[in-house]
């Protein structure tokens, strides 16, 4: 990893193998002014678009790849992250929440500005994932779906191998309120053995009357891992919502930047 990282970007703490490389991008180390200073990433944040190009080229020359970016639309869909850099190339970006490769050099990479970034890999290093996991999506397979196009990028011999996951900031469990329709999507989807702990993951908040609750969206991620046989997972102690010097939040400020998370294979 290159040394001109901004000093609190995060690097992930988790038990990945020597040849994967991650990190999460704060707010630091940008050109963006206004309420998306410094360190906008999207180009959809109400940003001048140079001050993303800069950051987005600072970002390579700080990890030292590219990034797969993706036009993130809250679904399940997975792309192959060199599928998506070359869309970006060509200037129509695919329509995607998540991205996974097996090649070296390259960034699987989601932004986010509360949504759940979730970063995996195998435990040997032959292939890397990222998932952007706002409710809906989440809800509707994208974790699930990002494992199994990990896993298809295994080596024949290691299709059954040990996925590890780590979680990112995200709007926190005692800041993400949603109304009564969000808990029943996830109890319809839920199994039989994930109920009690998709219940649990919903605390009633507010006026009873008003069926809100204050979810938890790494509980709930952590549910969906475990389907796909992940539970190796590391992070989920930050919330976006409530650090504003170092995290975006969409739900907090509303016009505001985007953070990036990135896995990659060390080429």
């Amino acid at each position: 990893m290159q040394n001109a990282m901004a000093a609190d970007w995060i690097i992930p703490d988790w038990p990945a193998p020597a040849n994967v490389r991650a990190v999460f991008t704060t707010r630091s180390g940008g050109v963006s002014q206004g309420p998306q200073a410094t360190f906008n990433l999207g180009y959809k944040a109400d940003d001048d678009p140079e001050a993303v190009r800069i950051n987005r080229t600072l970002l390579v020359a700080r990890t030292g790849v590219p990034s797969a970016w993706i036009a993130q639309v809250h679904g399940p869909r997975v792309v192959d992250a060199q599928e998506a850099l070359d869309a970006v190339a060509a200037g129509e970006p695919l329509q995607a929440d998540a991205s996974a490769t097996n090649v070296p050099g390259l960034a699987s990479t989601v932004m986010v500005a509360d949504c759940l970034p979730v970063l995996l890999c195998d435990a040997q290093g032959h292939a890397v994932a990222a998932a952007h996991a706002g409710w809906r999506g989440l809800c509707a397979g994208v974790i699930e779906q990002t494992v199994q196009a990990l896993r298809a990028r295994l080596p024949k011999a290691q299709a059954n191998a040990t996925v590890i996951a780590w979680l990112g900031p995200c709007i926190g469990p005692t800041a993400f309120e949603v109304g009564p329709e969000v808990r029943e999507a996830f109890l319809d989807a839920a199994t039989n053995d994930e109920r009690e702990a998709t219940q649990a993951a919903f605390v009633p908040h507010g006026d009873p009357s008003a069926g809100k609750a204050l979810a938890d969206l790494c509980a709930l991620a952590r549910l969906r891992l475990a389907r796909e046989g992940v539970t190796s997972v590391s992070g989920g102690q930050w919330c976006t919502v409530g650090d504003p010097a170092r995290f975006y939040s969409y739900r907090r400020d509303r016009t505001t930047g985007r953070m990036a998370a990135l896995v990659w294979r060390q080429a």
